[in-house]
């Protein structure tokens, strides 16, 4: 039998998933980035959970009330990608017993202060000893069934589009890492990693619009995400339009790292991939715009299964890689 790290995160989860009675009627299938019930009258209850380990999401930079925070920007992400905005959450926390009253203290506020800067409330949780900080939350919200933004839904031709640029926590995690310098452009960088912003009010203006077709929240990569929604639609992608960050160009070009792999194979990005009806586009980008945001066109849908760069006169295959738990150090 294979051990979980010859197996890797998804396979894990497809064996998980195969153990399990599927509800009839689920609106949500498995594999979209939240779960969703039905409350009748065109309503959805739309719940996601995410996991927080130390080990594994937590730099060494980070403080406890920073890595709080994250955790339950990590879940807000998730509905926003469905254009559902958080009412409240649930936080059950591990602790390690060598933490201090004022650790402590600074996790409860780290949940507070990431949950009210999206108009939420922390409702109740549970704790237990850990050996690792581990905080689990469960983000709940409700959705009009019609407004509620699935993984498929892209048809051929469709737009492809970004809430932002790429490539900066990649960049931040190797400054805080490996100690790089990065003069006039740390501190953008390394607070893409330190301080991440769930795009909640993109999400909804993009739902309400009724202009996309399918979303994600791009947190394990974007490439990633990318062969995510192609498995999900059948379809391939054309990206003409890489958004690689203006700091990031300058970072990769200092330490002699290519910008492209930064902003391809990073993860941590809490932005949205979403696919647009070519004819919504300008009705989609201003709703975007109106709350604040922008909406960034990256490319084009396909026929054809492969996910393309054109970048110059290259061309060049996305690789199906990003952040998987078990498989990436």
């Amino acid at each position: 039998m294979s051990s979980a790290k010859e197996l890797g995160e998804r396979k894990i989860i497809e064996l998980i998933l195969d153990c399990l009675d599927i509800m009839p009627n689920m609106p949500v299938p498995f594999g979209d980035d939240v779960s969703a019930i039905d409350l009748g009258n065109g309503k959805l209850l739309v719940v996601n959970t995410d996991m927080l380990v130390g080990k594994t999401d937590v730099p060494k930079s980070m403080n406890l009330w920073q890595a709080a925070r994250k955790a339950v920007i990590m879940n807000i992400s998730d509905l926003a990608a469905k254009g559902t905005p958080p009412i409240a959450l649930l936080a059950s926390i591990g602790i390690n017993p060598s933490l201090t009253e004022a650790d402590i203290l600074q996790i409860g506020k780290g949940l507070n202060a990431g949950a009210r800067e999206y108009d939420a409330y922390i409702v109740g949780g549970d704790t237990n000893e850990a050996s690792d900080l581990t905080i689990n939350c469960v983000a709940l919200g409700v959705s009009e069934k019609r407004h509620l933004i699935k993984r498929d839904g892209t048809k051929s031709g469709d737009y492809v589009a970004v809430t932002g640029s790429f490539g900066k926590t990649a960049a931040g995690l190797k400054i805080l890492m490996n100690n790089l310098s990065a003069p006039a452009i740390r501190e953008p960088l390394v607070n893409s990693v330190l301080m991440p912003k769930a795009r909640v009010k993109e999400g909804v203006a993009l739902a309400q619009s009724g202009a996309a077709t399918a979303s994600i929240d791009v947190s394990d990569g974007l490439a990633w995400s990318l062969h995510e929604l192609s498995r999900a639609n059948n379809m391939g992608f054309r990206i003409d339009n890489l958004p690689i960050a203006p700091e990031v160009e300058l970072f990769a070009n200092i330490h002699d790292f290519d910008p492209i792999t930064l902003a391809l194979y990073g993860g941590e990005e809490y932005e949205l991939l979403v696919t647009i009806k070519p004819d919504d586009w300008q009705k989609a980008a201003k709703a975007v715009e109106n709350v604040g945001g922008s909406l960034i066109k990256i490319g084009v849908a396909t026929k054809k299964k492969n996910i393309l760069l054109y970048s110059g006169e290259k061309t060049v295959s996305i690789e199906s890689r990003g952040w998987e738990h078990f498989k990436t150090d």
